[in-house]
């Protein structure tokens, strides 16, 4: 019994002194890599000073070329033209160091290649607090910019200003908001529903596929119920699916509707949102959120009902995917409309 105990605690002391190295070796890679990302920003800083300072014709493509050379001899390939000049377009989009100081205790330089190229800074910034907060792998950036992420949530929709101020709490107090978090569409490819299906084919293969549901919703989603059962006045009420979002600290009703967005949708929503107020939320929670997931929108009765105001996110489903080009275009259109009509009410 002894010589048991003896061995548990060696199996136990071997432990605790492994969690300890790897503790230390995972913060040792994170300071070296905010170190060596902080450099390449401060590089490509002082590269762009200098050839600002001198415009004379072609100086700026010569004096890159030879750096490059006389780096690569002294330091490595880590100083490689292609890779100077990432250090100068890094330095280009980013050019608050302050912003870059916060986004490296997360993101690695490879992260930082992938935000590179996306021409617009709100784009940019949004993936970059969003890939902070949530942090995500570069793999994951990746996915997330590839599936226009960003032009599907409701913030992408909003003025410019509105938007900077939105981005500008989520960096200085980490605070996610709805319009952050939901999107329209939302894919659903992975279904693998065709032509005719009933909203009972739609929620059971919602059940199926309920990891790669929860992965497209965004991260901090947790399944609670199917079904939810709510009686009101004698009479049975259903809500399709019921999740919880930890980071946003609400319940998060889901209608799933076939077809077009009826207005009628609202109040029932209002019904199940006001009953989980009532009888679901907890103390320290925000009131409930809906989204109505349907085939298809109706844009203008979706704007006169003022539904963000009852705390109610519409979108449509897509079970099949269109081509990139065509979805960029409908994305792109729906964007310039609802900057308009959100001028136009002010």
């Amino acid at each position: 019994m002894g010589k048991l105990k003896k061995i548990n605690t060696e199996q136990q002391l071997l432990k605790d002194v492994a969690a300890l190295i790897e503790e230390s070796k995972q913060h040792v890679a994170q300071t070296v890599n905010a170190t060596l990302t902080l450099l390449y920003w401060r590089i490509g800083n002082r590269i762009s000073t200098e050839t600002l300072q001198n415009k004379r014709g072609g100086y700026g493509e010569r004096i890159v070329a030879t750096l490059s050379r006389q780096l690569v001899e002294q330091y490595g390939t880590g100083f490689t033209e292609k890779n100077m000049r990432r250090m100068i377009q890094f330095a280009g989009v980013f050019q608050d160091k302050e912003i870059v100081v916060s986004l490296i205790r997360q993101l690695s330089w490879t992260h930082i290649i992938a935000l590179i190229p996306l021409k617009q800074p709100l784009q940019r910034e949004f993936y970059a607090e969003m890939c902070r907060i949530e942090r995500w792998s570069v793999r994951t950036l990746r996915e997330k910019i590839d599936s226009m992420l960003y032009e599907r949530t409701a913030i992408s929709k909003k003025p410019g200003q509105l938007i900077k101020q939105e981005l500008k709490q989520l960096r200085d107090e980490d605070k996610l908001t709805p319009d952050l978090i939901f999107r329209d569409p939302y894919f659903l490819d992975f279904l693998g529903l065709k032509n005719t299906f009933n909203e009972k084919n739609l929620e059971d293969a919602i059940l199926r596929e309920l990891e790669s549901f929860i992965l497209e919703l965004g991260q901090g989603f947790t399944f609670v119920e199917r079904q939810k059962r709510m009686v009101i006045d004698r009479e049975d009420f259903r809500l399709d699916l019921l999740f919880y979002h930890r980071k946003l600290k609400r319940l998060v009703a889901i209608d799933l509707k076939l077809g077009k967005f009826k207005a009628s949708y609202k109040s029932q929503m209002e019904l199940y949102l006001r009953w989980l107020e009532k009888n679901e939320m907890q103390a320290g929670e925000q009131t409930p959120v809906g989204l109505i997931l349907c085939a298809e929108g109706n844009k203008e009765q979706i704007e006169l009902l003022q539904l963000s105001k009852a705390g109610i996110k519409v979108a449509e489903y897509l079970t099949e995917l269109p081509s990139k080009k065509l979805l960029q275009q409908k994305l792109h259109q729906a964007i310039e409309i609802s900057k308009k009509h959100i001028e136009n009410r002010e």
